[in-house]
């Protein structure tokens, strides 16, 4: 499901996956106490937005979570650690502060999200080349 939706959105799956963990760890019944339901943890007016009916679909959370990152993608130019940002603390924050809001809560999310992502990316990187050294 995370393929499909980042392939149409043209957003790395590895970023969707780095997100999803943070956000409920697979939990497709998380809920916020702030209100926020399923895998990417949607905020009940963001899933409106994007065309999600049940936020507690996975199919639907992640093709509205995905649309909703290429959309913080593109306002903040590609920009990893911004759109994360955005993602958690919002766009309008984001904006507002021309970079990471100094929130200890979004501070710790961005680094949490950049270092699942990049450990990742980087093991997606290197492990080919073991293989071949290993062949």
């Amino acid at each position: 499901m995370v393929a499909v939706s980042a392939n149409k959105f043209q957003i790395d799956p590895q970023f969707v996956h780095a997100i999803i963990k943070v956000e409920s760890a697979y939990n497709t019944n998380a809920v916020s106490h702030k209100g926020a339901k399923g895998l990417m943890q949607l905020m009940p007016e963001i899933a409106r937005r994007f065309g999600v009916k049940n936020a507690f679909n996975p199919r639907q959370n992640i093709a509205g979570g995905v649309a909703y990152l290429k959309h913080l993608f593109d306002l903040f130019s590609g920009d990893v650690a911004l759109t994360a940002a955005a993602y958690n603390a919002g766009p309008n924050a984001v904006l507002r502060r021309g970079g990471i809001p100094n929130f200890p809560e979004t501070i710790d999310y961005v680094r949490k999200v950049t270092s699942l992502y990049s450990h990742v990316s980087l093991v997606d990187l290197v492990a080919p080349l073991f293989t071949k050294s290993i062949g």
